[in-house]
């Protein structure tokens, strides 16, 4: 089968969803597929990285907005697009004109659900592009069964949905600490502060406001614990920025940035809890890399993390402050049997989560556009 997959979207330290971009160029070449990465310009060295063993074109603008014009203009009639058999855009959009076969990759619908978690010119964009490709792609990927649901209840006459859960790297996302304490102090971090752990890109879905105020309540308890934030800057996060700088405990809350691959694993590891009080995900990727560090998890209920989580994370309310205040101080409290327990609870589930079983998800997608 010969594929082109749109790598366009994927942003130069990718996050989740463009994580699972780059599992998926790194796989599919080892299970026959012919893969075309379409990239940016000037993008072409690191796809190439990624997957050795891919082609590359790099066709598309950089600018975003030429990049979205040339993809509802020309994209579907450049020659990698006629030249394959399956083109697949793992985020949210489809060339518009073009005789390829297309699979689309949903991962939420809070474009439509929750539109203040989002700019509003992405609101407009990506409720048209969801719904022209619900229409038109020949098959859909949803993430999640939690997502499913969701288009099969708001996109009528929408493609068949193919749920493919995401995976998890079980050998870099594992339970060995041993050399953690030595790529901590690389990265300028200590093993001897007792901290919880936020990962995730500050927008106001991810529940900040909420951790910031479980925080208050969770140091007045606590003299020595902190909060440690990893993730890059998004949008919309102004009364976060000033919480920050005039919180009660701000000396105890540590400003991380973006963290690189082989810092997670141990920054997890080391940590009190991962905390994860987003207000609505397509899946939650870091709930289950926590999981399988063996880190006890907290995270919101009646939410897809709670799918991810299968009983394996202590659920909060959205937007409860005291009722995350009240799981962060009971993991502190935490005896070493019940720590060591929860580590195994969690592991087991984190593995039944892997990005092989992903890959033969989007290949029966694959194949269902084919019609075969």
């Amino acid at each position: 089968m010969r594929l082109a997959l749109d790598t366009s979207a994927v942003p130069d330290q990718p996050a989740g969803a463009g994580r699972y971009v780059v599992e998926l160029a790194r796989r599919l070449p080892a299970r026959g597929v012919d893969t075309t990465l379409v990239t940016r310009h000037g993008d072409e060295a690191r796809w190439r990285e990624y997957s050795p063993e891919s082609h590359v074109s790099a066709l598309v603008p950089r600018a975003r907005v030429a990049r979205l014009a040339f993809e509802a203009t020309r994209l579907g009639r450049t020659r990698v697009a006629r030249g394959v058999d399956v083109w697949h855009g793992p985020h949210y959009t489809m060339p518009r004109q073009g005789p390829t076969p297309c699979v689309v990759t949903i991962h939420d619908m809070t474009f439509f659900t929750n539109p203040e978690w989002h700019e509003r010119a992405k609101v407009l964009f990506f409720r048209r592009a969801i719904t022209h490709a619900a229409r038109h792609a020949r098959a859909i990927v949803s993430v999640s069964a939690f997502t499913a649901r969701l288009i099969d209840e708001m996109l009528e006459g929408h493609a068949p949905v193919v749920v493919a859960p995401l995976g998890v790297d079980l050998e870099r996302f594992n339970l060995d600490a041993r050399a953690d304490a030595g790529v901590m102090a690389r990265h300028g971090l200590s093993t001897d502060v007792e901290y919880f752990l936020f990962v995730g890109t500050f927008e106001p879905r991810k529940g900040i406001d909420v951790l910031l105020d479980a925080f208050s309540e969770v140091a007045r308890e606590n003299p020595r614990v902190e909060l440690w934030l990893a993730g890059q800057h998004g949008w919309g996060v102004a009364d976060v920025e000033d919480r920050l700088s005039t919180h009660a405990a701000a000396s105890r809350i540590r400003r991380l940035g973006f963290v690189p691959d082989d810092a997670l694993a141990p920054l997890l590891r080391g940590s009190r809890g991962a905390v994860y009080p987003s207000r609505g995900e397509g899946f939650g990727l870091p709930v289950l890399e926590a999981l399988a560090c063996g880190v006890p998890v907290v995270t919101t209920r009646d939410t897809v993390m709670e799918e991810v989580a299968g009983g394996a994370a202590t659920l909060t309310a959205a937007g409860s402050s005291s009722d995350l205040a009240s799981a962060m101080l009971s993991l502190l409290g935490q005896s070493d049997a019940d720590r060591e327990r929860d580590a195994r609870r969690g592991r087991e589930r984190a593995e039944t989560f892997t990005w092989s079983r992903c890959v033969d998800q989007h290949l029966v997608a694959y194949h269902l556009a084919r019609g075969e």
